[in-house]
């Protein structure tokens, strides 16, 4: 693959394990440092000086970001209701950020219902002290707030009184997509399904990535990637989504946050962000989708431990990929795509950036996988050129109808410092 080759484990740094809304466990995040953190240790790095930021559209004030027609503002008590009280028995799970509930409301008013009727919501109360803090707090209302698209979760409301910080969101009642793979007794995923995950993952991505403002999701990991009951993809948890560079800019230069073993390597070194950091991101999730491993797992040996250096060998070699898949998946998937896939990912993961494919042509070859009897014949080798940027994708005259524009006219970022 020339020089599509994958980050070493020694560039990265390390955090805290992930959380969807339905895990008991929380990327650590704390917004007053540089770091990517784990446990006890971190490293830290300096914010890359540029001027990116001057060439962002005029942020929204606090009041205009609270203040979106699209969310409600429950009051404390309201939620208090909807959960009943946040007992103990509507806990979906607890992280670093605080508890996650299950509520209800009705659908039309909004307002608490009893347990079993209306509208099933999940409640993330946020810890005075946790390590989400106001700012990725605001930066969830501003961009859920807005956006509106069937591979996002859907942003119902908040409540901000006193020091109370809590999101509403719609349930999806099937969990994350770390818990499927990785949950001890989870029933295996079959090949079609976890196609279908990494497809919906892939629109929701290419929806921000070709948003009128764009937006790079900077967090996108398995734990992130929430299943509705049909085990539809939405992506969650936007408080690292990041406004993209516009005008003649090539990169947003910010603070480095992330996740050990998902962030790209230029990111980490450099705080240099693009779309291609969400992509080489996507390359990882693709990689613990075709693998059944985490991309990084403290219980093996050596390089067996980070998932991208032990998978980096066999993958884009028919005669190795083999050695990679899931076991759990006891052989049921089709070569031919499984091949197909390796390779995408080996793209994806690309020390280069410029040499990853953008999310819109990852999005085009899964479909390919998915339904290769009605897609294009097109070989998986005509597609090592796919990632060069300045190259127009035919998809984008094609879009399906859930790549559509954001509903607001405009994306204005929220009001923040260089990080």
């Amino acid at each position: 693959m020339g020089n599509c080759a994958c980050i070493d484990s020694s560039a990265r740094v390390d955090t805290a394990q992930s959380l969807g809304l339905h895990t008991s466990s929380e990327t650590s995040k704390n917004s007053s440092k540089t770091s990517i953190s784990s446990g006890g240790s971190s490293l830290t790095f300096p914010s890359s000086k540029g001027k990116s930021a001057e060439s962002l559209p005029t942020p929204r004030s606090e009041g205009e970001i609270l203040s979106s027609p699209n969310v409600k503002a429950f009051s404390f008590n309201e939620l208090k209701n909807a959960t009943r009280n946040f007992r103990p028995d509507s806990l979906l799970g607890e992280g670093g950020f605080g508890y996650v509930f299950k509520g209800w409301i009705d659908e039309h008013t909004l307002t608490a219902v009893k347990p079993g009727s209306g509208m099933v919501i999940a409640v993330k109360r946020l810890k005075p002290e946790g390590f989400q803090g106001h700012k990725e707090w605001l930066t969830e209302v501003n961009y859920l707030g807005q956006l509106r698209h069937p591979n996002l979760v859907k942003l119902v409301g908040y409540c901000f009184e006193g020091d109370n910080r809590l999101l509403v969101y719609e349930f999806m009642p099937k969990g994350s997509l770390e818990n499927h793979l990785f949950r001890r007794g989870a029933e295996p995923l079959p090949w079609a399904t976890r196609i279908k995950v990494a497809i919906g993952a892939a629109r929701g991505l290419s929806f921000l990535h070709d948003a009128e403002v764009q937006v790079i999701y900077r967090d996108f990991k398995a734990s992130n990637i929430l299943l509705d009951s049909d085990f539809n993809a939405k992506l969650s948890d936007f408080g690292l989504a990041k406004a993209g560079p516009t005008g003649d800019r090539t990169h947003v230069s910010t603070q480095v946050v992330g996740t050990h073993g998902y962030a790209a390597p230029e990111y980490v070194a450099t705080g240099r962000l693009t779309t291609k950091s969400d992509v080489y991101s996507f390359g990882v999730v693709l990689l613990e989708l075709l693998t059944g491993r985490s991309a990084v797992d403290k219980s093996k040996l050596g390089a067996e431990q980070n998932l991208v250096d032990w998978a980096k060998p066999y993958l884009g070699d028919k005669r190795k990929v083999f050695r990679i898949m899931d076991t759990k998946l006891a052989g049921q998937y089709p070569q031919k795509a499984a091949y197909t896939a390796s390779t995408l990912a080996l793209q994806c993961l690309c020390v280069e950036p410029r040499l990853r494919p953008r999310i819109i042509d990852v999005l085009e070859m899964l479909e390919q996988v998915q339904a290769p009897k009605t897609a294009s014949k097109t070989s998986i080798s005509d597609h090592q050129t796919v990632s060069d940027s300045n190259r127009k994708s035919p998809s984008r005259s094609h879009r399906s109808s859930t790549d559509r524009k954001p509903t607001a006219s405009s994306l204005p970022p929220l009001r923040q410092s260089s990080g």
